[in-house]
């Protein structure tokens, strides 16, 4: 039944599209370039689904599916809305003048359909479509760099100033541009931070997916007080099909092992201490727990030596995590980091004025800074892509924090 519903709703798009195109024209040539052009892209994106093999995972092929189906369908479907609602229009006027004004019913019993509505239909379909190509060219590799400043009451003094930088969701297996990838590491490391932090999703789902990229993440410089990191949900394996679970387990394994080869300590529910001038901060490393996903992360046990004065900062990849165990735990967590959303990689963003993403009917928390009780959660959106080959208005990010003690 979902199939044959499915079916319906793309066969309604095209018929709507259909029907847009021959009112803008009549010219034989153009609707079947249309034509062949829809038909190639249904193979194309058939080719990448009927292709995809469960034991490697995510592939270019189906990437480019993906990204074929939001360039096709968004515009067609914003086209079929516009369409839609002209027929609700035209079928009322239909029905009103059938009954009330039959005098003026000229043969047809629906009103022609208005050329200036489906150009003004095409018009604002194809700012997804430009957007779309925009996202896959040039967004998916627009690096941006976010300054935010965090104040704190109980922040000690020693570290009032600590920089560090957050970076979360690499997704290395997605990547195909190292001049690109060279150019973020180089804009990491122009930071000059103390400290260095990601927070998970450094594969799709395949250890062997870091091998062209080891050497580049490597250039990633030493911080004076380290590099840490925990793990997302896509770093346990979960997205592929294994012949054996010793299979998938070797595969865990070598993904933990990446992160030391990158000089990254991996926090696997445990905390680590940051010391500066006689004082210390907590790194609390949780695996991932998510409301939705893998819940292996135990918050109990990775803080179970800190007490509730000690200054801590939670590293844990599913932003759901924080309202569900974090925000209200006894042990008072001062920060969280976290990753996992992309924002969908598709929004709309105005610094300071606006801020929305289908991503927020998912996620309460899906980018940015919260707080709440005097608790901060930030949500970073993402350094590389996922799926849609592209990002849409949700760039993607390396966060940069400076801790504040707040004057009394």
């Amino acid at each position: 039944m979902r199939w044959i519903i499915l079916i319906l709703f793309f066969v309604l798009l095209e018929f709507y599209s259909y029907q847009a195109l021959n009112n803008l024209t009549r010219n034989k040539w153009i609707i079947v370039a249309y034509a062949l052009f829809t038909l190639l892209a249904i193979g194309t994106i058939a080719y990448g689904f009927l292709n995809y093999d469960r034991s490697t995972g995510q592939n270019k092929t189906l990437m480019m599916a993906i990204a074929l189906i939001l360039l096709l369908y968004m515009p067609k479907l914003i086209v079929t809305l516009f369409l839609l609602v002209e027929d609700s229009a035209r079928l009322m006027l239909g029905i009103s003048n059938y009954f009330v004004s039959p005098t003026k019913l000229s043969g047809d019993f629906l009103p022609e359909r208005r050329k200036f509505v489906t150009q003004i239909a095409l018009g604002v379909a194809a700012i997804p479509f430009l957007s779309i190509i925009h996202g896959i060219a040039v967004g998916r590799y627009k690096f941006r760099v976010i300054k935010q400043t965090v104040f704190f009451d109980d922040l000690p003094e020693a570290f009032d100033g600590f920089t560090f930088t957050h970076i979360s969701d690499i997704h290395c297996g997605s990547f195909d541009d190292k001049e690109k990838i060279d150019h973020a590491i180089a804009v990491i490391n122009d930071q000059e931070s103390d400290l260095l932090l990601f927070t998970g999703d450094l594969v799709n789902s395949l250890a062997v997916e870091m091998d062209p990229w080891l050497e580049t993440f490597n250039g990633i410089r030493k911080h004076a007080h380290g590099k840490f990191s925990v793990l997302g949900n896509h770093d346990y394996g979960e997205y592929v099909e294994w012949d054996t679970p010793a299979q998938k387990e070797a595969n865990f394994q070598a993904i933990k092992d990446l992160h030391p080869k990158m000089d990254f300590r991996l926090l696997l529910n445990e905390q680590v201490w940051i010391e500066k001038d006689g004082a210390r901060i907590a790194l609390v490393g949780v695996e991932n727990w998510g409301v939705k996903f893998k819940r292996v992360g135990d918050i109990n046990r990775a803080s179970k030596d800190l007490t509730t004065t000690d200054f801590k900062i939670v590293l844990s990849h599913d932003p759901s995590h924080w309202d569900a165990e974090v925000v209200n735990h006894p042990k008072n967590f001062q920060l969280m980091l976290a990753g996992h959303t992309h924002g969908a990689q598709f929004g709309i963003e105005i610094p300071g004025f606006f801020k929305w993403s289908p991503i927020q009917y998912v996620y309460k928390q899906w980018a940015g800074l919260y707080e709440k009780t005097g608790r901060f959660l930030y949500v970073n959106r993402g350094f590389g892509y996922h799926a849609y080959p592209g990002r849409v208005g949700i760039w993607p990010e390396i966060t940069v924090f400076e801790l504040k003690r707040r004057k009394k």
